[in-house]
């Protein structure tokens, strides 16, 4: 089955985020787009998870639970779990690996968690779009145990890239799927051995208009699962 999908997506808990990206927003905007599955990728943390997953059961729409990780290296990773439990895991250490500066709401906007009634919750204090200190390695490797997939996310952005940032996708990391942005796409970017990987391409909305102007691309899986996503992902092209 062919299914619509958008696999980075930033809730109001990512300071960049705008306010109205809420659980209820987010999910509402999925619905309208016909997606049959989305990713909740917040900067350094899955806190807002909970009430999206219940929020996307109840929709019908399949959540892939999911951070973006700044790396030490300044390269970000869109890293999938197969349950928010371990996304939950990963975040906490993540969190734990952020430096101790504060987050300064009128400069870099707020870090709201929320509940499935877009009640507000609680609020991060650290600065989550900080570099962790975790070497891109140690990113890899950490999600991996968790039984995730690490993706080098918008790999033809000229920052906070993989490529960007270490000049190329180290082959060590044993990658097989990366995600080009929209606009890469559009411009032709050519990824180096690019018959190596699998390619995805997602919105990285951080509002709802930017979510809502997003042509979804599809993947062919044989069930709509969380698994077979990350299976889909884990063996790349080949």
């Amino acid at each position: 089955m062919l299914i619509p999908y958008d696999l980075h997506i930033h809730s109001c808990l990512s300071p960049c985020g705008e306010e109205e990206m809420t659980p209820n927003n987010i999910v509402g905007m999925a619905q309208l787009l016909e997606l049959g599955m989305i990713a909740v990728a917040d900067h350094n943390t899955a806190r807002q998870l909970p009430a999206i997953e219940q929020l996307a059961g109840e929709a019908g729409i399949l959540l892939v639970p999911a951070i973006e990780v700044t790396t030490a290296e300044e390269a970000h990773v869109l890293s999938l779990f197969p349950d928010v439990p371990s996304a939950l895991e990963m975040g906490e250490l993540l969190y734990e690996a952020l430096p101790p500066v504060k987050n300064r709401p009128d400069i870099f906007g707020t870090q709201v968690i929320m509940d499935a009634e877009d009640t507000p919750v609680g609020e991060l204090d650290k600065l989550l779009i900080n570099a962790t200190r975790l070497s891109i390695g140690e990113v890899f490797r950490e999600v991996r145990a968790l039984g995730g997939v690490p993706v080098p996310a918008h790999v033809d952005k000229s920052a906070y890239s993989v490529i960007s940032s270490l000049g190329m996708i180290p082959p060590e990391l044993e990658a097989r799927t990366v995600e080009i942005s929209p606009q890469g796409i559009q411009r032709g970017f050519v990824l180096p051995e690019r018959e190596k990987y699998r390619v995805i391409s997602d919105s990285d909305a951080h509002a709802l208009e930017i979510m809502s102007m997003h042509s979804p691309c599809t993947m062919e899986l044989a069930e709509c699962s969380v698994e077979a996503v990350l299976d889909y992902l884990r063996r790349g092209v080949g």
